[in-house]
């Protein structure tokens, strides 16, 4: 399908809503111990996707995609450790994905009225980095058929972690990652919105490329949070200033000034010398709860505050993700949210 094509979502009247908008559910990708995204430390990995089963299936379904018979009972054992059983509210799909980046892989979902869509970007494990990636590109058609959706296919590789929408018609997405000059199109016509809002590099040690969930982030309308660096002396420190300046002449698709909130940086977390892309930004909203990694530094709790002030009717839990990010993403990166 042509981006320009009269039967785009945007065309046919849908939109992708915001994260903070209600969910039917989320979205995970259980990770494998076969994976190449925890090298030599997986063994902490699956207590993660427990956790975010007990914190999310309160107030919405949690679907798990799975990978073989084998991993199927791995998940089940780790589920009833945590005390909880696949059912009603954690539902197990055999829809295999080698990895378990299911912000990237997974599906994109619009809305029209009530109803819902899917749109399968192609997927490329971030230009090819981390084969074989077949299985992971897929899963978007199988969510499309088990829910009876219809499926739109745009014919070019794009990553859920690359966007962030306020729901009303603006996008957040940054040069670094995507091609400016071809891409804003197809954003438009496939997510529905009018007003596309590029920031320019993402922070360092990440992978994809300078995905824009580990750094800026709309948390209403007109509202982003922003990562700041302190540290005049931190790889990341210009790199996010310039990104606040570009805010500052930004408007949403109203033509309203961006309201600028900034977020605190945990420091540098590393691994073996090597600088992962820690950010309090890779936060995932939830019905009832907001998942927010923290890293054992002193901004934990004032990251916290700040979150806790922007979604007050939700509960923001602080989870350790020192363990999480050597994969080189947290929750948002795991995540993808099911609209209601």
């Amino acid at each position: 399908m042509s981006a320009f094509s009269p039967n785009s979502p945007a065309a046919l009247g849908y939109r992708m809503p915001a994260e903070w908008a209600p969910h039917h559910a989320t979205w995970l990708s259980w990770p494998r111990r076969e994976g190449i995204s925890f090298p030599d430390r997986f063994d902490p990995i699956p207590i993660y996707w427990v956790k975010m089963c007990a914190l999310l299936s309160p107030g919405e379904e949690v679907h798990i995609n799975t990978f073989s018979d084998a991993h199927e009972r791995e998940i089940r054992g780790a589920l009833a450790q945590g005390g909880l059983t696949a059912g009603e509210r954690i539902v197990l799909h055999r829809f295999p994905a080698y990895e378990p980046w299911c912000r990237d892989h997974g599906p994109i979902f619009v809305k029209k009225g009530d109803d819902l869509a899917v749109v399968d970007w192609d997927y490329n494990a971030w230009g090819g980095k981390y084969p074989p990636h077949d299985l992971d590109d897929a899963v978007p058609q199988h969510v499309a058929q088990f829910l009876g959706l219809p499926l739109f296919s745009p014919g070019i590789v794009m990553e859920g972690g690359s966007i962030d929408v306020n729901g009303s018609g603006t996008v957040l997405t940054t040069e670094a990652c995507l091609d400016r000059e071809h891409i804003e199109q197809y954003l438009r016509n496939y997510l529905g919105v009018t007003q596309v809002l590029w920031l320019g590099e993402g922070i360092v040690g990440d992978d994809t490329d300078g995905h824009v969930d580990d750094i800026t982030r709309f948390v209403d309308e007109r509202t982003v949070v922003t990562a700041m660096e302190d540290d005049p002396q931190d790889e990341n420190y210009e790199f996010l200033r310039e990104n606040r300046r570009r805010l500052e002449h930004m408007t949403n698709e109203k033509g309203e000034a961006l309201r600028i909130i900034d977020l605190p940086m945990p420091g540098r977390v590393e691994h073996e010398g090597e600088r992962l892309p820690a950010s309090y930004a890779n936060f995932y909203i939830g019905n009832d709860v907001v998942l927010l990694p923290v890293y054992r530094h002193a901004n934990d709790r004032k990251a916290q505050e700040i979150l806790q002030q922007c979604f007050p009717s939700r509960r923001v839990v602080p989870v350790d993700g020192t363990d999480l990010i050597w994969g080189l993403g947290s929750f948002h990166c795991v995540t993808q949210q099911q609209p209601r």
